[in-house]
């Protein structure tokens, strides 16, 4: 194994594994998941047929992990034997035990945040999902996207007022 490509990846575990874990764990729900789930995500860079740089570690190892868990919801749904659609590939299976209505109502209520997050314009999308999803703090964010702490927020504020508007079906006016 190159020893620049390990010392980048061992650099990076001691880096980005906490957040990776944390991250994964709101995610799941699960601790002991979540720490499957980032191994994996570490396993595969190391397994990776590319043993080239990567420029954005960080930024790798979660797009990694994202699949990982499309992967991981994608097997839980088969094996609770929910029906897939094909607008629910990308979705989180329902909360297991619940009342089909309820189930159904948490699928619809997630299409619809989806829709949402991608009509969002792409930097005002790109900082709502680093701070609500990857946890990053604003001034985190403002940081990792060169913009003001006030930008951030702006984007924040504006995000969550879209994404409610279209969930509760006020979009469309």
């Amino acid at each position: 194994m190159d020893e620049r490509f390990s010392r980048s990846v061992s650099q990076a575990y001691r880096s980005f594994h906490g957040e990776l874990l944390r991250f994964l764990r709101k995610q799941l729900g699960s601790s002991a998941d979540a720490a499957d789930l980032a191994q994996d995500a570490f396993a595969q860079w190391l397994k990776s047929s590319s043993r080239h740089e990567v420029e954005q570690p960080r930024a790798f190892l979660f797009q990694v992990a994202r699949n990982l868990l499309r992967d991981h919801w994608q097997r839980s749904r088969r094996f609770t034997s929910e029906p897939e659609t094909a607008s629910d590939t990308d979705q989180q299976p329902a909360a297991e035990g619940g009342e089909p209505v309820v189930q159904f109502e948490r699928q619809r209520y997630l299409r619809e945040l989806s829709r949402a997050l991608e009509s969002l314009p792409p930097r005002r999308r790109e900082a709502f999902i680093l701070h609500k999803f990857d946890g990053l703090s604003q001034p985190e964010v403002a940081r990792r996207m060169g913009i003001s702490l006030s930008m951030v927020e702006k984007h924040v504020a504006s995000a969550l007022l879209h994404c409610k508007r279209q969930v509760q079906g006020e979009g469309e006016a």
